[in-house]
């Protein structure tokens, strides 16, 4: 994952792109006619083992970044690899939590302008 920055200990990543949607009905109708599509925002979590440094930055000063996951299948060089690039993030949200085993996990939730897969 970039964000200029190695993020180390990801254990996962989600996300989800949201669309606004209005349905317009005809008058004198219980059915839709047509629908009426608005902003498109990405939402999204990252948890990391322990905690991330540059994440808490980020949500600490509200500033905006860009960031990459390099998703991979496997080890090898000829393994398909995939990434997904967000634009204009901010984190929103952290939360923290130690299970009975005493592994920390920290999950940011963040907005993201766009997602583009690459």
């Amino acid at each position: 994952m970039g964000l200029g920055d190695a993020v180390e200990g990801v254990q996962s990543l989600a996300f989800r792109v949201v669309t606004e949607r209005e349905d317009i009905r005809a008058i004198g109708s219980d059915e839709r006619v047509d629908v009426s599509f608005g902003l498109r925002t990405v939402a999204g979590e990252v948890t990391v083992r322990s905690t991330a440094v540059v994440l808490d930055d980020k949500l600490a000063t509200r500033t905006s970044f860009n960031m990459v996951a390099a998703l991979k299948k496997g080890q090898g060089a000829d393994d398909p690899q995939r990434s997904y690039a967000f634009d204009d993030c901010f984190v929103e949200t952290k939360q923290f939590a130690i299970g009975a085993n005493g592994t920390a996990e920290t999950t940011y939730v963040f907005t993201a302008t766009r997602v583009r897969e690459e």
